[in-house]
């Protein structure tokens, strides 16, 4: 074995080997055994894993260190000994959610279901309204524009027309990003409008995973030529709230959090309460009532 030590990221996750960008190159390794030893209860590493590794000699590597995740995209996978973690990616910078404003019309409350899951796993987010050129200006605004005041940057945008894309590079340029939303938005038109070649390389490692449970579970972040990395993370349909209490939920709402301490009983769940701070936000126009009905169907487990 070679003395040598290496920092890498890993870009690539296939099958136990792992690829990892070091400041040199591309390395393909494995975890050592050390590494590998004990009850695993989730992923050991994963894409957007910080690793130290030891260059051998015929070129591979041996993954020794992981560094200690910041934050991940986690899924639960049940398992006959219990729950296991599965890590769709680790380390990543923001989360960017792509809805359409047309041709499909945009599922709100799918995007707010990821904001939660993203802020519960605490990782920034902005939101993409694309295909703005099958609508007015205002109609995308109507649609969009109340996530802008929660925080939430928006970005407008068209591939086909290229309106958006700058400040899509600007979002991405030196970060760890990963993409996500309902399948026909527009998410390579997108990447291939900033990057010619990127949304196809993305869809068809997408293609490769969605052919079925037998096919082999293929995990990539995609180098950026502005710096960076963006991923096309797959489950965010399935990731279920699942270390998530029903009386946390409001803290996951940014314009409901606030007003919690101000309702009449601390167990408030802004559902049917008498003198709810909430309940009264939404009455006086200061909570959007899609959002509230969003609240409410998590809150109650129908969304």
């Amino acid at each position: 074995m070679s003395d040598e030590l290496r920092p890498g990221l890993i870009v690539r996750a296939q099958s136990g080997f792992f690829i990892a960008q070091t400041d040199a190159r591309l390395v393909t390794c494995q975890l050592r055994g050390r590494l590998k030893q004990g009850r695993r209860t989730g992923d050991i590493a994963a894409v957007g894993d910080r690793v130290t590794i030891s260059l051998q000699s015929d070129g591979t590597g041996m993954i020794e260190e992981i560094s200690p995740r910041l934050h991940a995209i986690v899924r639960l996978d049940p398992r006959p000994r219990g729950v296991y973690q599965q890590v769709l990616l680790a380390n990543p910078d923001q989360a960017i959610f792509v809805f359409s404003c047309a041709k499909p019309e945009p599922h709100l409350r799918m995007l707010d279901r990821y904001l939660v899951i993203a802020s519960k796993q605490d990782i920034p987010a902005a939101i993409i309204a694309n295909k703005i050129d099958l609508v007015d200006h205002a109609t995308a605004r109507r649609m969009f524009g109340h996530y802008e005041p929660l925080g939430y940057q928006v970005i407008y945008s068209s591939a086909k027309q290229g309106q958006g894309l700058n400040e899509l590079r600007d979002r991405l340029a030196g970060k760890i990003s990963v993409l996500a939303g309902p399948s026909g938005v527009g998410k390579s038109s997108l990447l291939n409008a900033i990057q010619p070649g990127l949304g196809l390389a993305v869809s068809a490692i997408s293609a490769t995973r969605n052919k079925g449970q037998h096919a082999t579970n293929v995990r990539q972040l995609f180098p950026l030529e502005i710096g960076g990395y963006v991923a096309d993370t797959p489950g965010w349909r399935s990731l279920a709230l699942w270390d998530t209490e029903p009386d946390e939920l409001d803290g996951y709402f940014p314009e409901i959090a606030p007003l919690v301490s101000q309702c009449q009983y601390n167990d408030c769940t802004h559902l049917n309460e008498p003198q709810c701070a909430v309940r009264a936000a939404v009455d006086d126009g200061k909570i959007h009532p899609e959002r509230y009905e969003s609240y409410i169907r998590l809150r109650t487990g129908e969304a």
